[in-house]
């Protein structure tokens, strides 16, 4: 059987820094988190990180410092990608805010920056940007559009770790790519177990230029508290511990090679698979770090069960669109037929650093032998 993903195997050599938490006996708010928060700034590009207990958290945590600032409202308006996972917008609702939908470009699978000025409204305060299966999601547009009409860049960089862009304007003048996570005015990562950059457990962080901004969420993380026992705002208990903080503290070091395997096992499928009923992602002038590999089918459901019968693990990110979800039922009736069809399309083949080149070649046989019949 060849797993989606092999977390035994990539996680093997890392099991030194959670023995050496343990033998520290120091397990929160210590060296291991400091260390880990500085670095990841470093390689993010940020003045700011502040390490959370997930990844949404984190981005729950700036909407809720920007109100405390007074930069936004309940009932401001955040405009999201229709298409993403369900946490994007969760962080939103849960600061009272509203999320307003837009379909991604079914080219990209990122928010359709075409589409991003219609929907903009005398109450909106925010774009957030998803970087979508690990594909860098920002343009010189998206940036255009926040400085015309005065807007936060908030990124959802859950996927994203490692992935850069550089601005086709700036080509000529720079050739440093800025990373996803740094655009904004805020970003939030997540350090799920099975993302790039990923713990043994739940982690996060929020990266930032913005120093008024990193002192309210790193408050609000640890009970609204600044000062031992001193309690500026009604916060939350949301912080990274040191054995996650060590473990990606060491993690870091190899992303960056991980994600060359990644990209390198991407370039195989999109050369080498030629089947006229799987839609195989191009990323043109987009970097992509392949959190996840999707391929689109409309015959998704028997592909998927080719591939299991073949011992070919998949996963399908994400079988219901958010609109169409209970939690968020007033929207059921509401129509992104990209979203949908993305949706309803979309399944994720193995491809991560674990892989061998003798499977990643099984894969690609069997997706150019595939037929619906």
């Amino acid at each position: 059987m060849i797993k989606y993903l092999d977390l035994k195997t990539i996680n093997a050599p890392f099991q030194h820094a959670a023995n050496d938490v343990l033998q520290s006996g120091w397990y929160l708010k210590g060296e291991y988190t400091r260390r880990f928060e500085e670095a990841y700034a470093a390689y993010i590009g940020t003045r700011y990180c502040i390490g959370c207990a997930n990844g949404l958290d984190a981005l729950t945590l700036i909407f809720r410092a920007y109100i405390e600032l007074g930069v936004m409202q309940k009932g401001d308006e955040v405009i999201v990608p229709a298409n993403t996972y369900i946490a994007s917008i969760l962080a939103v609702t849960e600061c009272g805010l509203t999320p307003v939908l837009v379909e991604p470009d079914i080219n990209t699978l990122q928010i359709d920056d075409a589409l991003i000025e219609a929907a903009i409204t005398s109450r909106t305060r925010a774009i957030m940007i998803v970087h979508l299966y690990g594909r860098c999601a920002y343009t010189d547009r998206i940036g255009d559009i926040c400085q015309k009409y005065n807007l936060k860049l908030v990124e959802d960089n859950a996927q994203s770790h490692g992935c850069t862009y550089l601005s086709p304007a700036h080509s000529l003048t720079s050739s440093l790519p800025k990373q996803t996570g740094s655009f904004g005015s805020a970003a939030a990562s997540s350090f799920y177990p099975t993302k790039n950059l990923g713990a043994f457990g739940d982690a996060g962080a929020v990266t930032t230029d913005d120093e008024a901004l990193a002192e309210v969420i790193r408050s609000m993380g640890n009970y609204g508290s600044s000062d031992k026992y001193v309690f500026d705002y009604v916060g939350r208990n949301s912080r990274i511990d040191e054995i996650q903080a060590a473990i990606l503290l060491e993690k870091l070091k190899t992303l960056d090679a991980s994600n060359a395997r990644r990209k390198e096992i991407a370039s195989l499928y999109i050369n080498k698979v030629d089947n006229p009923f799987i839609r195989i992602p191009k990323c043109h002038d987009r970097d992509c770090v392949w959190h996840i590999f999707p391929v689109l089918c409309e015959h998704r459901d028997r592909l998927q069960q080719y591939l299991q019968d073949h011992g070919v693990e998949t996963q399908i990110h994400y079988p219901i669109p958010p609109h169409k979800q209970r939690c968020y039922k007033e929207w059921n009736n509401l129509s992104f037929p990209i979203t949908e069809q993305i949706h309803a399309e979309e399944l994720s083949i193995p491809c991560n650093q674990a892989l061998t080149d003798n499977e990643v070649n099984t894969i690609i046989d069997l997706l150019n032998s595939f037929t619906p019949a």
